[in-house]
């Protein structure tokens, strides 16, 4: 049984829910964000919160499913999310320059990569990255799509790695 669905939604103030069947919208000061919600689930706005109620006892696990989706939604129009990088190797080098993020990652030629809409990419220094947006997947994605240019390895540690990822190091071999 889901205790995840049990528990509403509360709406901060400042973030507007209109939910007109399936369709969930939420606006709020970073931007609107829509969802599709599954057949089997509906979702009811009383006095400042969301509810998610399951039609019957498959759909249990989807209506925790969707009131985390939701739950991001309403997270993501009013605080918004972020993912740091690191950049840990000689050379290896990050800068934004408008809507694309020039890196240098020990290839014979520098990697130019696109931010989509709803993503904005910052460069504190030029070993850090830090990717925000509204949209949490999206966020997520574009983090996994640039660490995938160069992920770390494990004997030296070189490589495009989150903030908060902790790598295994490997001994070398020997003689």
């Amino acid at each position: 049984m889901s205790r995840i669905a049990n528990k509403p939604v509360q709406i901060p103030s400042g973030v507007e829910v209109k939910v007109d069947g399936q369709n969930v919208s939420v606006k709020g000061s970073n931007g609107q964000l829509n969802l599709q919600v599954h057949p089997s689930v509906s979702v009811v706005q009383e006095d400042g919160a969301l509810s998610v109620k399951n039609s019957d006892q498959q759909s249990v696990a989807m209506a925790g499913t969707m009131r985390s989706l939701i739950n991001n939604l309403v997270e993501g129009v009013s605080k918004g999310f972020e993912r740091k990088l690191e950049l840990v190797g000689v050379g290896y080098r990050a800068q934004a320059k408008g809507k694309t993020l020039n890196l240098s990652l020990g290839f014979s030629h520098p990697v130019d990569y696109a931010v989509p809409e709803g993503v904005t990419i910052e460069t504190p220094s030029q070993t850090e990255i830090v990717v925000k947006g509204a949209d949490k997947q999206k966020v997520g994605q574009v983090a996994a799509e640039i660490r995938s240019y160069r992920p770390p390895e494990p004997y030296k540690g070189k490589g495009v790695k989150y903030a908060d990822e902790r790598i295994i190091r490997k001994e070398a071999k020997k003689k």
